[in-house]
């Protein structure tokens, strides 16, 4: 608990971690790039992010772009806030916030791409509706990306994997949809640039085979 409390009063001073009870926490819709990143660079944007190795590597590469990794957990973010500080990487920040509720901080075509990496099954058929490809959370995805962007899905779960497909077949308004069952053997492994999380590396060690898919909402 100590631990904890030093990471949250930690990015409480950060500029690179917005949170509640910060100035401009509900007033970033529609201003990440004019107030946060002070740039018109392309947004992506990484859901369930945990500890942000995603994001912070993505940001790494890809320069020219703004990345926002979004978890709820704030000791998470004080990781990838960290390894941000600790390099100057300035193209990265975070945002702690439910996902429920992220139509409060983007606009409607503000994203330019959402990246969703291993998150939690939720197996229980009780807890269909909080899987993070359910239609209701597909559909703020949606709202918030820009025509033509791109929304990418990677987890080692079998399972939600075909959940995730079997919602995105039932829907009429997903193009250029393309998906493995083993990223590493496929023609889409360069799109993910070898970047692995915490949990992908412990999953790829054990044998699982990574999932991947991407697509397109057409709007």
């Amino acid at each position: 608990m100590k631990n904890k409390l030093h990471r949250f009063a930690v990015i409480a001073q950060r500029d690179n971690v917005l949170e509640p009870g910060k100035a401009n926490y509900f007033e970033i819709k529609g201003r990440w790039g004019a107030t946060f990143f002070q740039n018109d660079n392309p947004i992506t944007v990484e859901l369930a992010c945990g500890r942000g190795e995603y994001s912070v590597h993505l940001a790494q590469v890809f320069p020219q772009r703004n990345y926002v990794g979004v978890d709820v957990k704030g000791d998470r973010l004080w990781k990838g806030s960290t390894w941000a500080v600790e390099q100057n990487i300035k193209n990265v920040g975070f945002l702690r916030a439910q996902i429920l509720t992220i139509e409060t901080f983007f606009a409607e075509n503000e994203v330019d791409e959402i990246w969703l990496t291993f998150p939690d099954p939720r197996p229980r058929r009780r807890d269909i509706k909080r899987r993070l490809t359910n239609p209701r959370f597909l559909d703020l995805y949606k709202h918030i990306l820009r025509p033509g962007g791109v929304f990418r899905f990677k987890t080692d779960n079998t399972p939600l994997f075909e959940y995730t497909l079997e919602e995105l077949h039932l829907r009429h308004d997903v193009r250029d949809l393309q998906a493995t069952t083993d990223l590493y053997a496929s023609a889409l492994r360069p799109e993910c640039h070898d970047i692995q999380t915490r949990f992908e590396g412990i999953f790829t060690a054990k044998g699982e085979k990574i999932k991947y898919l991407r697509f397109r909402f057409d709007k």
